[in-house]
């Protein structure tokens, strides 16, 4: 048996479904994918459920523009991510609301209600869900971030359905 490293034992893990239609709701694309968590996610998350120190429940997902993207890393928080911008260019005011389902079977996800309407042509690259709703926000704790492997389209009055699944 091959022994395993101890971060085999702490991983932490989440996974991103998107599912963007045109303006007539045509199916345009989706995509699952696996995300990083933050080394400030892994501590918030430690702190809160094992400390019970400073709970929120209140979580946001937003967008990754892929202009000037170079990558998402463990050592991004909200206030300080070098690697990748904010893509604002969505109808709603603030950041999407990650809206949660009761726990099943070591499983937790979002309702599906965080939808994002483009008032623009624009690439997408990824998304995060951070612990503030402000478009281009720095404060809060920045959980998790994701890209894609390759950029992906959308234009004015697309929407993208973006749901997330934690499993233990």
């Amino acid at each position: 048996m091959k022994p395993q490293s101890s971060q085999d034992n702490f991983r932490v893990r989440a996974k991103y479904h998107f599912v963007c239609r045109d303006r007539h709701g045509r199916l345009k694309w989706t995509e699952d994918l696996f995300n990083v968590v933050t080394t400030a996610g892994k501590n918030d998350l430690l702190d809160k459920y094992f400390a019970g120190s400073g709970y929120t429940a209140a979580w946001y997902i937003g967008l990754i523009d892929a202009a000037g993207f170079t990558a998402v890393a463990a050592g991004n928080t909200m206030a300080s991510h070098s690697g990748w911008t904010e893509l604002t260019a969505y109808d709603e005011s603030t950041r999407e609301a990650a809206a949660w389902n009761a726990a099943s079977s070591g499983s937790k996800s979002t309702d599906g209600t965080a939808v994002f309407t483009f008032n623009a042509t624009k690439t997408v690259k990824g998304a995060f869900l951070a612990s503030n709703a402000t478009k281009n926000g720095t404060s809060g704790v920045l959980y998790n971030a994701v890209a894609f492997s390759s950029d992906r389209a959308v234009e004015d009055d697309d929407t993208l359905t973006v749901t997330l699944t934690f499993g233990v």
